[in-house]
């Protein structure tokens, strides 16, 4: 697939509005003002079409899981098209019954399906009870061919792992993607908030930096029941440096164009592939080294 070096991106900083109909209205229209202005990628936050609802466990939210025949995901299809734009298309999955999982569509500029990605790394902590919901994906870590570069498309809590930013890079992602919903509980030490936010950040961006590659995160803003959620959508460049960053509170459309050729030039001046040493690698392969 022909793939430009220079991708323009657009990552949406959004929060929860309330209602369904306004809060997919509002990223929407945020979507379409981007027609006619030559964007090649736009991402969408994690579970951005529902309130972050993993808060508790309650069985009633199950409600809120869609198929992949739902017209919301025609919706975006068509926006897709429209903005003749690849775009990371986020969503709470129905898969069968009783089989829900935490997704990703990729559509391609032409609104057909380029890929899916599923959630592996499920979390279970206070205010974060996805595994309670979700199972844990079955598509691996395998990177989606389009024609804004080959995409690592990882979900939220898989940016902890470098494991899984690994291997998309070994399998040729030329952009690590990673739509996410993250935030502070209001129980918690507000003097630990800066060092929770630079965590999350630095975990990222060291991934850009071990495999040399870019990185884009898409988080949403807001306070749902005693979460406040964080913002700070980024995009890294190879090296690690903030391209663009948003404001925690900013709400709406961040920008950025990179340049796919620097990835070429970083791994020239900083061989990690090369110096790899798989042989000695086989440990990782266990949960823990008695």
């Amino acid at each position: 697939m022909s793939t430009k070096s220079k991708i323009k991106i657009a990552t949406l900083q959004g929060k929860w509005t309330g209602d369904f109909d306004s809060n997919n209205a509002w990223y929407v229209e945020q979507a379409r003002a981007l027609k006619g202005k030559g964007y090649d990628l736009v991402v969408l936050p994690e579970l951005f079409h529902t309130p972050y609802f993993p808060f508790e466990e309650n069985a009633d939210f199950f409600d809120l899981a869609i198929e992949k025949d739902n017209p919301l995901v025609a919706q975006w299809q068509g926006i897709a098209k429209e903005l003749n734009a690849v775009v990371v298309f986020p969503f709470f999955e129905k898969r069968a019954r009783g089989i829900y999982h935490n997704s990703a569509f990729v559509f391609e500029r032409d609104g057909s399906i380029a890929g899916l990605y599923r959630k592996s790394h499920i979390p279970d902590d206070p205010a974060f009870y996805e595994k309670y919901y979700f199972i844990p994906g079955d598509t691996g870590f395998e990177p989606i061919k389009t024609s804004a570069g080959t995409l690592g498309v990882l979900i939220c809590w898989d940016q902890w792992f470098p494991e899984a930013a690994r291997i998309m890079s070994l399998k040729g992602a030329d952009v690590l993607i990673y739509p996410t919903a993250i935030g502070w509980m209001d129980s918690e030490p507000k003097e630990i908030y800066p060092r929770q936010q630079d965590s999350w950040t630095t975990v990222m961006r060291g991934h850009a930096i071990a495999n040399r590659t870019f990185v884009v995160a898409a988080n949403r803003i807001g306070t749902e029941g005693h979460l406040t959620f964080w913002g700070t959508s980024f995009v890294s460049a190879p090296d690690g440096y903030f391209i663009e960053k948003c404001a925690p509170d900013f709400l709406g459309v961040s920008t950025v164009e990179i340049d796919l050729a620097e990835t070429e030039e970083n791994r020239r001046w900083w061989p990690h592939f090369r110096d790899r040493r798989i042989d000695l690698y086989k440990d990782i392969l266990k949960i823990w080294c008695e």
